[in-house]
């Protein structure tokens, strides 16, 4: 069991080549005992990205708060506060703040891919 503030939880900065402004939270892990999900909050400073990239597992996103572009598989979709976006394995994708404040967004992804 785990219940805690998720502002509490160490923000670390993502330092994958290709990131920029983009910091992330750990909310639930195997750490503490999920055996089958992993729950991140990304936060990107306006004008911050991640990476280019694949990877062999889905992700299912909700954004909380901001706006961007989801870039993903060579098109650009935009999405604000509220969107939900899901993430096919092996598929190339990106995630762009375009606003002016920070886009915070929730990832979660399998336990298993940690």
């Amino acid at each position: 069991m785990k219940i805690e503030k998720s502002s509490n939880i160490r923000k670390t900065p993502v330092k994958a080549e290709g990131a920029k402004g983009v910091a992330v939270r750990w909310l639930i892990s195997q750490k503490d005992g999920a055996e089958n999900f992993a729950m991140r909050m990304f936060e990107l400073q306006s004008g911050g990205h991640t990476p280019l990239h694949t990877h062999p597992y889905e992700h299912e996103v909700f954004v909380i708060e901001g706006q961007g572009v989801f870039v993903y598989e060579g098109k650009e979709h935009q999405f604000d506060a509220e969107y939900v976006i899901f993430v096919p394995p092996d598929k190339e994708h990106q995630f762009k703040n375009t606003g002016d404040s920070v886009l915070r967004m929730l990832c979660i992804i399998p336990a298993a891919a940690t």
